[in-house]
């Protein structure tokens, strides 16, 4: 979450108005940088998301708290031990800064209430969840020994101190003349540096936003600066934060053409207008939709694990396709092998074995097979007779011939088995769910690529293909493993059904509702961008999609998971849109 701690003060706000006095339910942790709090308010249940990830820090209410772990991680349990069942009594923002304090109240063994503390750091790769109680940390989501931080360790037992850079001054409490006077004492400065030297709780966006609205360019040298350029910063920046203080916000998110984020505020930023700007009713809004749908997507726990052996099983399968490619350009000599026995038996009694006298170790005799009988210059073992050598290269030839089946039988089945694995990478990188990365792991564990564990699991219950609904309200479904293509492709689709698949190329079978009607062209386009978007050809442009009706689709006997053949298809070469893909998956 790209946020400075300006726009940081009003989320808190209205966090510490929506939970305060709640009670803690649950506690869940579904990766290792993320704290899921489910809290009793009256007449609802709501779930605070804290996630420590390096690349999106975020706090917010969210109405997804996504999927946990079947065993919890330790820190996990420690905070239920300490932290169930008690009620939250403020969450506050230290100073302007990116902390957010969430002091609770707890019974301790004796009976008594006492106050435990999760200390939230916003700060990019250093953000951290620390817990604490009386100031002594008792744990954290990322501990900092001395190797990592010689000035400040985040260790159990330790004192909790503050990140540096808390002498800053908190533009929302002090006067404006005491900011300006500071501000212009750094004569030695650039305006946005001064600007960030003198205030705490001002990032990137709001220092330029402040600049533009002032028609001040950052760089100015605080030295440069005229009277009417500093009444002008005074008077913007005072607008600013009258609306911080006030609650006057107007929540936006500032988002590229490819739904990359680039900025966050709780005020319009008029320095960003050319590109896309998104308005919210809170900042809790605005934050719970920047994390789904710019964040990073949590991936199913032993996803990586999975992904492992199937690497190692593709390389493997490759570097043997190699040493097979080059026999099989050896066996196709086979033919020169055979001409060169034909000429031999042609003309070979010419050839007389000596063994007494060193004999020549090619000859060079008329080629048949040439019409004009060109000379052609043939290897042969001086210690066989002409007919040997002819019967040696009829006999290479012949085992050149049965190699050359056999190899290409066995390309066959490489390219096959290949092209299976690269499936299964497909619907790794598809996996949202814990059932879909289990029903991957039983996929492989069928086809010997993984051993079976020792103890037998409960069966979860079957995942679903995913559902899309497109513009006109046309449904469209989504495998993403090979046992929803099968589900999908055959007990799902109706014979009428348009199916999708990209063409050669490892991918999701794709299958899109048609009643009986014919869909709009529109339609036909996203299905076979979405067939594209969850394939092999992710990232790719201009790929060739295959679309038929689900009754040409047809399981051949003993094919392996996710295989089939078709006819009657038509081609569609397309670039599938992340932004577009994401907007209708969310």
């Amino acid at each position: 979450m790209n946020i400075d701690g300006l726009s940081l003060f009003p989320l808190v706000k209205e966090l510490d108005a929506a939970l305060t006095g709640g009670r803690i339910e649950k506690i869940y942790q579904p990766d290792k940088l993320t704290v899921v709090l489910h809290i009793r308010v009256p007449g609802k249940t709501v779930k605070l998301f804290i996630s420590a990830n390096p690349q999106s820090p975020t706090i917010h209410i969210s109405s997804f708290s996504g999927e946990n772990p079947a065993a919890p991680p330790g820190f996990c349990m420690l905070l239920r031990k300490h932290l169930e069942d008690g009620r939250i009594a403020e969450i506050a923002q230290h100073s302007l800064d990116r902390i957010v304090r969430i002091d609770l109240d707890v019974r301790d063994e004796s009976g008594a209430i006492t106050t435990k503390s999760l200390i939230f750091e916003l700060m990019g790769k250093h953000s951290n969840l620390v817990f604490t109680h009386n100031g002594i940390i008792i744990d954290a989501l990322k501990r900092v020994g001395l190797a990592v931080n010689r000035h400040r360790q985040i260790l159990p037992g330790r004192q909790y101190v503050l990140p540096p850079g808390q002498e800053r001054l908190n533009t929302l409490r002090i006067p404006m003349e005491e900011f300006m006077a500071t501000l212009l004492s750094r004569q030695d400065l650039t305006l946005i540096k001064a600007i960030f030297g003198t205030a705490t709780g001002l990032g990137p966006v709001s220092v330029k936003e402040i600049c533009w609205r002032a028609n001040v360019a950052p760089d100015t040298p605080v030295a440069g600066l005229e009277p009417r350029d500093i009444d002008r910063i005074q008077q913007q920046w005072s607008s600013i934060a009258a609306s911080v203080q006030t609650g006057i916000l107007r929540p936006t998110v500032v988002i590229d053409k490819d739904s990359r984020l680039l900025a966050m505020a709780c005020f319009l930023l008029t320095h960003l207008a050319v590109y896309r700007t998104k308005e919210f009713s809170s900042m809790n809004a605005a934050a719970e939709w920047v994390h789904m749908t710019t964040g990073p997507k949590q991936q199913p726990s032993g996803i990586e694990a999975l992904r492992k052996p199937v690497i190692t099983e593709i390389s493997k399968l490759q570097r043997k396709r190699a040493v097979l490619e080059e026999e099989l350009a050896e066996a196709d000599t086979a033919e020169t092998f055979r001409i060169y026995a034909d000429i031999l038996m042609a003309h070979g009694h010419h050839i007389r074995v000596e063994p007494r006298h060193p004999q020549p170790e090619n000859v060079t005799l008329p080629n048949l097979y040439d019409p004009g009988l060109q000379p052609v210059i043939i290897p042969i073992d001086p210690l066989r007779s002409g007919i040997g050598n002819a019967q040696k290269y009829y006999a290479r030839y012949n085992k050149l011939k049965r190699a050359q089946q056999s190899i290409r039988g066995q390309l066959g089945q490489l390219e096959a088995d290949i092209s299976y694995l690269e499936s299964i990478q497909v619907s790794l990188d598809a996996a949202s769910s814990q059932k879909e990365a289990n029903e991957i792991r039983q996929e492989l564990i069928s086809a010997g690529y993984i051993a079976r564990p020792a103890k037998k699991s409960r069966p979860d219950t079957p995942s679903a293909p995913l559902t899309v609904k497109a513009g006109d309200g046309t449904i469209i479904l989504i495998g993403r493993n090979n046992r929803q293509n099968d589900l999908l492709t055959f007990k799902i689709a109706q014979p009428h059904d348009l199916w999708f698949h990209t063409k050669d190329i490892p991918g999701s079978h794709v299958v899109l509702r048609t009643d009986s009607n014919d869909p709009s062209p529109q339609t036909v386009l996203l299905a076979s961008r979405l067939a594209a978007y969850f394939s092999k050809a992710r990232y790719s442009a201009n790929v060739p999609v295959d679309h038929t009706r689900k009754r040409y689709v047809k399981k051949p006997n003993g094919a392996k998971p996710g295989f089939v053949i078709y006819d009657h298809q038509t081609t569609l070469f397309v670039t599938p849109s992340e932004s577009e893909i994401k907007s209708l998956l969310h």
